[in-house]
Protein backbone atom coordinates (compact mmCIF):
# COMPACT_ATOMS: atom_id res chain seq x y z
CA UNK A 1 0.00 0.00 0.00
CA UNK A 2 2.77 2.15 1.01
CA UNK A 3 4.36 2.00 -2.58
CA UNK A 4 1.25 2.45 -4.62
CA UNK A 5 0.78 5.60 -2.35
CA UNK A 6 4.10 6.90 -3.28
CA UNK A 7 3.47 6.18 -6.85
CA UNK A 8 0.76 8.86 -6.70
CA UNK A 9 2.23 11.77 -4.66
CA UNK A 10 4.59 12.84 -8.09
CA UNK A 11 1.96 12.64 -10.62
CA UNK A 12 -0.49 14.76 -8.47
CA UNK A 13 2.49 17.56 -7.89
CA UNK A 14 3.27 17.02 -11.90
CA UNK A 15 -0.40 18.00 -12.51
CA UNK A 16 -0.20 20.71 -9.91
CA UNK A 17 2.73 22.47 -10.93
CA UNK A 18 1.81 22.13 -14.71
CA UNK A 19 -0.98 23.89 -14.23
CA UNK A 20 0.43 26.82 -12.05
CA UNK A 21 3.42 27.16 -14.31
CA UNK A 22 1.05 27.13 -17.86
CA UNK A 23 -1.28 29.88 -15.82
CA UNK A 24 2.14 31.88 -14.33
CA UNK A 25 2.69 33.09 -17.49
CA UNK A 26 -0.77 33.96 -19.01
CA UNK A 27 -1.59 37.13 -16.90
CA UNK A 28 0.06 40.01 -18.76
CA UNK A 29 -2.24 39.79 -21.87
CA UNK A 30 -5.47 38.85 -20.28
CA UNK A 31 -4.81 41.53 -17.30
CA UNK A 32 -4.12 44.22 -20.02
CA UNK A 33 -7.49 43.03 -21.99
CA UNK A 34 -9.01 43.60 -18.53
CA UNK A 35 -7.78 46.66 -18.12
CA UNK A 36 -9.22 48.09 -22.23
CA UNK A 37 -12.36 47.06 -21.14
CA UNK A 38 -13.01 48.62 -17.77
CA UNK A 39 -12.12 51.64 -19.32
CA UNK A 40 -14.88 51.36 -21.89
CA UNK A 41 -16.87 50.71 -19.20
CA UNK A 42 -16.01 53.66 -17.13
CA UNK A 43 -18.22 53.32 -13.83
CA UNK A 44 -20.26 50.22 -14.01
CA UNK A 45 -19.71 46.44 -13.23
CA UNK A 46 -19.64 43.11 -15.62
CA UNK A 47 -19.76 39.81 -14.85
CA UNK A 48 -18.83 37.22 -17.26
CA UNK A 49 -19.56 33.66 -16.76
CA UNK A 50 -16.94 30.53 -17.15
CA UNK A 51 -17.96 27.21 -19.06
CA UNK A 52 -19.88 25.10 -16.52
CA UNK A 53 -18.58 21.58 -18.02
CA UNK A 54 -17.38 20.01 -20.61
CA UNK A 55 -19.14 18.21 -23.55
CA UNK A 56 -19.06 14.10 -22.73
CA UNK A 57 -16.26 12.51 -24.80
CA UNK A 58 -14.37 16.20 -25.20
CA UNK A 59 -11.73 17.53 -22.93
CA UNK A 60 -13.12 21.35 -21.38
CA UNK A 61 -13.08 24.30 -23.42
CA UNK A 62 -13.15 27.73 -22.06
CA UNK A 63 -16.52 29.90 -23.09
CA UNK A 64 -14.72 32.35 -25.48
CA UNK A 65 -14.98 35.87 -23.78
CA UNK A 66 -14.16 34.55 -20.28
CA UNK A 67 -10.87 32.98 -21.64
CA UNK A 68 -10.30 36.20 -23.78
CA UNK A 69 -10.24 38.29 -20.25
CA UNK A 70 -8.37 35.73 -17.76
CA UNK A 71 -6.90 32.69 -19.31
CA UNK A 72 -8.21 30.68 -17.10
CA UNK A 73 -9.55 26.94 -17.61
CA UNK A 74 -11.77 26.85 -14.39
CA UNK A 75 -15.12 25.31 -14.81
CA UNK A 76 -18.28 26.82 -13.76
CA UNK A 77 -16.18 30.28 -12.37
CA UNK A 78 -17.51 33.51 -12.35
CA UNK A 79 -15.42 36.66 -13.19
CA UNK A 80 -16.53 40.09 -11.52
CA UNK A 81 -14.57 43.12 -12.67
CA UNK A 82 -15.81 47.06 -10.74
CA UNK A 83 -14.18 50.05 -12.55
CA UNK A 84 -14.44 52.44 -9.58
CA UNK A 85 -12.80 51.46 -7.90
CA UNK A 86 -11.00 48.70 -10.10
CA UNK A 87 -11.41 45.68 -8.49
CA UNK A 88 -11.42 42.32 -10.26
CA UNK A 89 -12.38 39.09 -8.52
CA UNK A 90 -13.07 35.76 -9.46
CA UNK A 91 -15.52 33.16 -8.08
CA UNK A 92 -14.57 29.26 -7.98
CA UNK A 93 -16.53 25.88 -6.66
CA UNK A 94 -15.36 24.82 -3.32
CA UNK A 95 -14.61 21.06 -4.29
CA UNK A 96 -15.42 18.35 -2.22
CA UNK A 97 -12.67 15.52 -1.88
CA UNK A 98 -14.38 13.39 -4.70
CA UNK A 99 -14.35 16.60 -6.77
CA UNK A 100 -10.60 17.11 -5.78
CA UNK A 101 -9.82 13.21 -6.80
CA UNK A 102 -11.40 13.09 -10.04
CA UNK A 103 -11.05 16.62 -11.46
CA UNK A 104 -7.49 17.93 -9.10
CA UNK A 105 -7.68 20.99 -7.57
CA UNK A 106 -8.90 24.35 -9.04
CA UNK A 107 -7.28 27.53 -7.81
CA UNK A 108 -9.23 27.86 -4.61
CA UNK A 109 -6.33 25.05 -3.06
CA UNK A 110 -3.63 27.12 -3.79
CA UNK A 111 -2.41 30.24 -1.72
CA UNK A 112 -0.77 32.31 -5.00
CA UNK A 113 -4.10 31.41 -6.76
CA UNK A 114 -5.03 35.29 -6.73
CA UNK A 115 -1.30 36.11 -8.19
CA UNK A 116 -1.25 33.46 -10.46
CA UNK A 117 -4.96 34.53 -12.58
CA UNK A 118 -3.67 38.61 -11.98
CA UNK A 119 -6.39 38.72 -9.77
CA UNK A 120 -7.19 40.81 -6.43
CA UNK A 121 -8.83 37.79 -5.20
CA UNK A 122 -10.40 34.47 -5.09
CA UNK A 123 -13.84 33.39 -3.79
CA UNK A 124 -15.83 30.74 -3.04
CA UNK A 125 -18.65 30.29 -5.92
CA UNK A 126 -21.48 30.48 -2.94
CA UNK A 127 -20.50 33.60 -2.14
CA UNK A 128 -21.25 35.81 -5.08
CA UNK A 129 -24.83 36.97 -4.34
CA UNK A 130 -23.48 38.41 -1.51
CA UNK A 131 -20.26 40.34 -2.73
CA UNK A 132 -22.56 41.63 -5.66
CA UNK A 133 -24.98 42.94 -2.95
CA UNK A 134 -22.32 44.98 -0.80
CA UNK A 135 -20.56 45.77 -4.43
CA UNK A 136 -23.83 47.12 -5.84
CA UNK A 137 -25.69 48.56 -3.05
CA UNK A 138 -28.54 50.51 -4.24
CA UNK A 139 -26.50 52.55 -6.95
CA UNK A 140 -27.69 53.65 -10.74
CA UNK A 141 -24.36 51.98 -11.99
CA UNK A 142 -24.95 49.87 -14.61
CA UNK A 143 -23.83 46.64 -14.99
CA UNK A 144 -22.31 44.60 -17.83
CA UNK A 145 -23.35 41.11 -18.83
CA UNK A 146 -23.62 39.01 -21.99
CA UNK A 147 -26.98 39.67 -23.55
CA UNK A 148 -25.69 38.67 -26.98
CA UNK A 149 -25.67 34.95 -28.03
CA UNK A 150 -21.71 33.16 -26.97
CA UNK A 151 -19.75 31.72 -29.73
CA UNK A 152 -18.76 28.30 -29.77
CA UNK A 153 -15.57 26.78 -31.37
CA UNK A 154 -17.05 26.58 -34.68
CA UNK A 155 -19.68 28.93 -35.10
CA UNK A 156 -20.37 32.95 -34.56
CA UNK A 157 -22.58 34.69 -32.34
CA UNK A 158 -25.27 35.21 -35.28
CA UNK A 159 -24.90 31.67 -36.23
CA UNK A 160 -25.87 30.50 -32.35
CA UNK A 161 -28.67 32.83 -32.80
CA UNK A 162 -29.71 30.22 -36.05
CA UNK A 163 -28.83 27.24 -34.45
CA UNK A 164 -31.14 27.75 -31.66
CA UNK A 165 -34.21 28.33 -33.66
CA UNK A 166 -33.74 25.56 -35.89
CA UNK A 167 -33.77 23.73 -32.77
CA UNK A 168 -36.48 25.21 -31.61
CA UNK A 169 -38.81 23.98 -34.52
CA UNK A 170 -39.79 21.32 -32.34
CA UNK A 171 -41.63 22.98 -29.80
CA UNK A 172 -39.92 20.51 -26.38
CA UNK A 173 -36.61 22.14 -27.21
CA UNK A 174 -37.53 25.59 -26.84
CA UNK A 175 -36.11 26.77 -24.00
CA UNK A 176 -34.04 29.89 -22.46
CA UNK A 177 -30.28 29.22 -22.89
CA UNK A 178 -28.15 29.67 -20.12
CA UNK A 179 -27.43 33.43 -20.83
CA UNK A 180 -30.37 34.22 -20.80
CA UNK A 181 -31.48 32.79 -17.74
CA UNK A 182 -28.28 34.67 -16.05
CA UNK A 183 -30.14 37.88 -17.19
CA UNK A 184 -33.00 36.99 -15.87
CA UNK A 185 -32.14 35.54 -12.45
CA UNK A 186 -29.94 38.61 -11.50
CA UNK A 187 -32.78 40.95 -13.12
CA UNK A 188 -34.98 39.57 -10.42
CA UNK A 189 -32.22 39.69 -7.70
CA UNK A 190 -31.16 43.40 -8.11
CA UNK A 191 -33.86 44.89 -10.10
CA UNK A 192 -32.59 48.23 -9.28
CA UNK A 193 -29.48 47.64 -11.69
CA UNK A 194 -30.04 48.53 -15.58
CA UNK A 195 -28.09 45.64 -17.34
CA UNK A 196 -26.41 46.53 -20.56
CA UNK A 197 -24.68 44.09 -23.31
CA UNK A 198 -20.82 43.70 -22.93
CA UNK A 199 -20.65 41.90 -26.05
CA UNK A 200 -20.23 44.97 -28.63
CA UNK A 201 -17.09 46.02 -26.61
CA UNK A 202 -15.74 42.44 -25.88
CA UNK A 203 -16.02 41.94 -30.11
CA UNK A 204 -14.43 45.10 -30.72
CA UNK A 205 -11.27 44.35 -28.80
CA UNK A 206 -11.47 40.35 -29.95
CA UNK A 207 -11.51 41.50 -33.49
CA UNK A 208 -8.47 43.47 -33.46
CA UNK A 209 -5.31 40.92 -32.28
CA UNK A 210 -3.03 41.88 -29.92
CA UNK A 211 1.02 40.38 -30.43
CA UNK A 212 0.10 37.30 -27.93
CA UNK A 213 -2.78 36.31 -30.22
CA UNK A 214 -0.74 36.53 -33.22
CA UNK A 215 1.99 35.03 -32.01
CA UNK A 216 -0.30 31.71 -31.31
CA UNK A 217 -2.44 31.99 -34.33
CA UNK A 218 1.32 32.19 -36.90
CA UNK A 219 2.38 28.74 -35.14
CA UNK A 220 -1.13 27.29 -35.36
CA UNK A 221 -0.58 28.56 -39.07
CA UNK A 222 2.43 26.48 -39.63
CA UNK A 223 1.20 23.46 -37.53
CA UNK A 224 -2.25 23.10 -39.66
CA UNK A 225 -0.52 23.54 -42.78
CA UNK A 226 1.90 21.10 -42.05
CA UNK A 227 -0.65 18.49 -41.10
CA UNK A 228 -2.49 19.11 -44.37
CA UNK A 229 0.71 17.90 -45.96
CA UNK A 230 0.59 15.35 -44.24
CA UNK A 231 -2.52 14.50 -45.91
CA UNK A 232 -1.66 14.70 -49.35
CA UNK A 233 1.49 12.57 -48.75
CA UNK A 234 -1.42 9.95 -47.71
CA UNK A 235 -3.49 10.11 -50.70
CA UNK A 236 -3.53 7.08 -53.14
CA UNK A 237 -6.50 5.67 -55.12
CA UNK A 238 -8.72 3.21 -52.89
CA UNK A 239 -7.72 5.01 -49.65
CA UNK A 240 -10.24 5.95 -47.20
CA UNK A 241 -11.21 9.17 -46.62
CA UNK A 242 -10.74 9.12 -43.04
CA UNK A 243 -6.64 7.88 -43.45
CA UNK A 244 -6.37 11.77 -44.62
CA UNK A 245 -7.86 12.91 -41.80
CA UNK A 246 -6.29 10.63 -39.46
CA UNK A 247 -2.97 11.86 -40.89
CA UNK A 248 -3.51 15.36 -39.74
CA UNK A 249 -5.24 14.86 -36.95
CA UNK A 250 -2.24 13.47 -36.17
CA UNK A 251 0.29 15.70 -36.71
CA UNK A 252 -1.82 18.55 -35.22
CA UNK A 253 -2.00 16.50 -31.40
CA UNK A 254 2.26 15.47 -32.02
CA UNK A 255 2.89 19.56 -31.81
CA UNK A 256 0.71 20.18 -28.83
CA UNK A 257 -3.07 20.64 -30.55
CA UNK A 258 -6.05 20.14 -27.76
CA UNK A 259 -7.65 18.69 -31.53
CA UNK A 260 -9.17 20.20 -34.57
CA UNK A 261 -10.95 23.25 -34.54
CA UNK A 262 -13.70 22.32 -36.44
CA UNK A 263 -15.16 18.98 -37.89
CA UNK A 264 -12.82 18.05 -40.58
CA UNK A 265 -13.79 18.11 -44.24
CA UNK A 266 -12.21 15.43 -45.94
CA UNK A 267 -14.33 14.98 -49.05
CA UNK A 268 -13.53 12.78 -52.37
CA UNK A 269 -15.51 12.91 -55.62
CA UNK A 270 -18.90 14.33 -55.37
CA UNK A 271 -18.47 14.88 -51.50
CA UNK A 272 -16.13 17.63 -52.34
CA UNK A 273 -19.09 19.73 -53.60
CA UNK A 274 -21.08 19.50 -50.05
CA UNK A 275 -19.46 22.56 -48.16
CA UNK A 276 -19.61 20.82 -44.77
CA UNK A 277 -19.61 17.31 -45.85
CA UNK A 278 -17.68 15.58 -42.44
CA UNK A 279 -18.10 11.52 -42.22
CA UNK A 280 -14.60 10.71 -44.23
CA UNK A 281 -16.35 7.84 -45.14
CA UNK A 282 -16.25 7.26 -49.08
CA UNK A 283 -12.69 5.22 -50.77
CA UNK A 284 -10.84 7.63 -53.36
CA UNK A 285 -11.00 6.92 -56.34
CA UNK A 286 -8.83 7.25 -59.65
CA UNK A 287 -10.28 11.13 -61.39
CA UNK A 288 -11.18 11.95 -58.19
CA UNK A 289 -10.15 15.11 -56.57
CA UNK A 290 -9.76 15.43 -52.94
CA UNK A 291 -11.24 18.43 -51.17
CA UNK A 292 -9.79 18.92 -47.38
CA UNK A 293 -11.01 22.04 -44.84
CA UNK A 294 -8.56 21.44 -42.07
CA UNK A 295 -7.41 23.86 -39.08
CA UNK A 296 -5.82 22.95 -35.20
CA UNK A 297 -7.36 24.43 -31.73
CA UNK A 298 -3.92 25.64 -30.41
CA UNK A 299 -3.77 27.34 -27.40
CA UNK A 300 -7.55 28.33 -27.43
CA UNK A 301 -7.11 29.76 -31.20
CA UNK A 302 -8.22 28.50 -34.45
CA UNK A 303 -7.09 27.92 -37.55
CA UNK A 304 -9.01 27.44 -40.96
CA UNK A 305 -6.85 26.27 -44.21
CA UNK A 306 -8.49 23.99 -47.33
CA UNK A 307 -6.84 22.35 -50.06
CA UNK A 308 -8.13 20.51 -53.31
CA UNK A 309 -5.94 18.24 -55.04
CA UNK A 310 -6.35 14.98 -57.09
CA UNK A 311 -6.22 11.52 -55.94
CA UNK A 312 -4.41 10.30 -59.12
CA UNK A 313 -1.46 12.99 -58.75
CA UNK A 314 -2.33 15.01 -61.63
CA UNK A 315 -5.16 17.22 -62.43
CA UNK A 316 -7.69 17.02 -65.32
CA UNK A 317 -7.88 19.52 -67.90
CA UNK A 318 -11.33 20.74 -66.38
CA UNK A 319 -10.19 20.39 -63.24
CA UNK A 320 -6.92 22.33 -63.65
CA UNK A 321 -9.39 25.27 -65.36
CA UNK A 322 -11.85 25.26 -62.34
CA UNK A 323 -8.55 24.97 -59.66
CA UNK A 324 -6.85 28.17 -62.12
CA UNK A 325 -10.45 30.11 -61.55
CA UNK A 326 -10.01 29.91 -57.66
CA UNK A 327 -6.90 30.35 -57.27
CA UNK A 328 -6.73 33.41 -59.14
CA UNK A 329 -9.74 34.83 -57.23
CA UNK A 330 -7.86 33.95 -54.18
CA UNK A 331 -4.22 35.01 -54.88
CA UNK A 332 -6.54 38.89 -56.35
CA UNK A 333 -8.13 39.01 -53.00
CA UNK A 334 -5.16 38.62 -51.31
CA UNK A 335 -3.04 41.08 -53.15
CA UNK A 336 -5.79 43.43 -52.47
CA UNK A 337 -5.88 43.52 -48.47
CA UNK A 338 -4.60 46.29 -46.32
CA UNK A 339 -5.52 48.92 -43.85
CA UNK A 340 -8.59 51.10 -45.13
CA UNK A 341 -9.95 48.61 -47.85
CA UNK A 342 -13.54 46.98 -47.70
CA UNK A 343 -15.08 44.15 -49.05
CA UNK A 344 -16.77 46.17 -52.14
CA UNK A 345 -13.13 47.08 -52.65
CA UNK A 346 -11.78 43.92 -52.57
CA UNK A 347 -14.03 42.32 -54.84
CA UNK A 348 -13.30 45.59 -57.67
CA UNK A 349 -9.78 44.70 -57.66
CA UNK A 350 -10.63 40.93 -58.26
CA UNK A 351 -13.05 41.62 -60.90
CA UNK A 352 -10.49 43.56 -62.60
CA UNK A 353 -7.70 41.65 -61.86
CA UNK A 354 -9.99 38.47 -63.79
CA UNK A 355 -10.20 40.73 -67.07
CA UNK A 356 -6.92 41.59 -67.06
CA UNK A 357 -6.11 37.60 -67.07
CA UNK A 358 -8.79 37.03 -69.67
CA UNK A 359 -10.39 33.86 -66.71
CA UNK A 360 -13.90 34.28 -66.01
CA UNK A 361 -14.31 34.77 -62.06
CA UNK A 362 -17.27 33.16 -62.11
CA UNK A 363 -18.65 34.80 -58.93
CA UNK A 364 -16.68 36.52 -56.03
CA UNK A 365 -18.05 34.71 -53.02
CA UNK A 366 -15.65 34.04 -50.17
CA UNK A 367 -13.06 36.78 -51.08
CA UNK A 368 -13.39 37.81 -47.27
CA UNK A 369 -15.21 35.24 -45.77
CA UNK A 370 -15.37 35.18 -42.03
CA UNK A 371 -12.95 36.45 -38.87
CA UNK A 372 -11.10 34.17 -37.32
CA UNK A 373 -9.35 33.73 -33.84
CA UNK A 374 -10.86 32.07 -30.45
CA UNK A 375 -14.02 30.72 -32.69
CA UNK A 376 -13.39 29.28 -36.15
CA UNK A 377 -16.18 31.85 -37.15
CA UNK A 378 -14.87 34.43 -34.95
CA UNK A 379 -17.20 37.80 -33.87
CA UNK A 380 -16.33 41.05 -35.43
CA UNK A 381 -18.48 43.33 -37.88
CA UNK A 382 -18.84 42.53 -41.89
CA UNK A 383 -18.05 45.52 -44.65
CA UNK A 384 -16.08 48.01 -42.90
CA UNK A 385 -12.82 48.84 -43.56
CA UNK A 386 -9.86 46.42 -42.88
CA UNK A 387 -7.77 47.45 -39.81
CA UNK A 388 -4.02 45.92 -38.73
CA UNK A 389 -4.46 42.64 -36.33
CA UNK A 390 -7.51 41.60 -38.63
CA UNK A 391 -7.67 37.68 -38.94
CA UNK A 392 -9.93 36.20 -41.58
CA UNK A 393 -10.16 33.83 -44.30
CA UNK A 394 -10.10 34.16 -47.75
CA UNK A 395 -12.27 31.07 -49.58
CA UNK A 396 -13.64 31.66 -53.29
CA UNK A 397 -14.36 28.17 -54.64
CA UNK A 398 -16.83 26.43 -57.57
CA UNK A 399 -18.48 23.15 -57.23
CA UNK A 400 -20.04 21.65 -59.93
CA UNK A 401 -22.27 18.72 -58.59
CA UNK A 402 -22.71 17.36 -62.42
CA UNK A 403 -18.98 16.38 -62.65
CA UNK A 404 -18.48 16.13 -58.95
CA UNK A 405 -15.81 18.35 -59.02
CA UNK A 406 -15.77 20.64 -56.06
CA UNK A 407 -12.52 23.39 -55.52
CA UNK A 408 -11.96 25.54 -52.50
CA UNK A 409 -8.53 26.92 -51.62
CA UNK A 410 -8.74 28.63 -48.18
CA UNK A 411 -6.17 30.65 -46.75
CA UNK A 412 -6.28 32.47 -43.17
CA UNK A 413 -4.83 36.14 -43.19
CA UNK A 414 -3.47 38.69 -41.11
CA UNK A 415 -3.59 42.29 -41.63
CA UNK A 416 -0.39 44.16 -41.36
CA UNK A 417 0.48 47.69 -40.79
CA UNK A 418 1.10 47.76 -44.84
CA UNK A 419 -0.82 44.74 -46.54
CA UNK A 420 -1.09 41.03 -44.66
CA UNK A 421 0.27 38.11 -44.04
CA UNK A 422 -1.07 34.83 -45.05
CA UNK A 423 -0.47 32.69 -41.97
CA UNK A 424 -1.25 29.70 -44.07
CA UNK A 425 1.59 29.83 -46.37
CA UNK A 426 3.46 26.88 -45.62
CA UNK A 427 0.78 24.45 -47.42
CA UNK A 428 1.48 24.36 -51.65
CA UNK A 429 -1.44 25.94 -53.28
CA UNK A 430 0.14 26.02 -56.92
CA UNK A 431 -0.82 23.11 -59.71
CA UNK A 432 2.94 22.87 -60.24
CA UNK A 433 3.56 22.88 -56.70
CA UNK A 434 0.81 20.47 -55.16
CA UNK A 435 1.47 17.83 -58.48
CA UNK A 436 5.25 18.06 -57.33
CA UNK A 437 4.26 16.96 -53.61
CA UNK A 438 2.10 14.52 -54.65
CA UNK A 439 4.59 12.76 -56.80
CA UNK A 440 6.56 12.17 -53.86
Amino acid sequence: MKKHALQWIPVAWILVVSVAAATAQAPSPYAARRTRLLKQVKNGTVILFAETDSFPGKRFRQDNDFYYLTGAGAGNAVLVMTAKPRRCVMFLPRQGERERMIDGDNLLWNPRGAQLLGMEKLYPLSYLDEYLARTLKGSGSPVFMRLSPGDPLDGSRWETKIFDARRNRCAYNDRPTLDAYRVKRFREHFPFCAVKDISPMLDRMRMIKDDHEIEILRRNGKISAEAIIAAMKATRPGAMEYELEAAATGHILKNGADGPAYAPIVGSGPNSCVWHYNLSRRKMEEGDVILMDFGADLDHYAMDITRTWPVSGKFTPLQREMYTTVLAIQKASIEAYRPGVTLADVKRHVARRMREWKIPDRGLEGVIHHYLGLSTHDVGTEGIPLEAGMVFTAEPGLYDRKTGIGIRIEDTVLITADGCEVLSRFVPKEIDEVEALLAQ
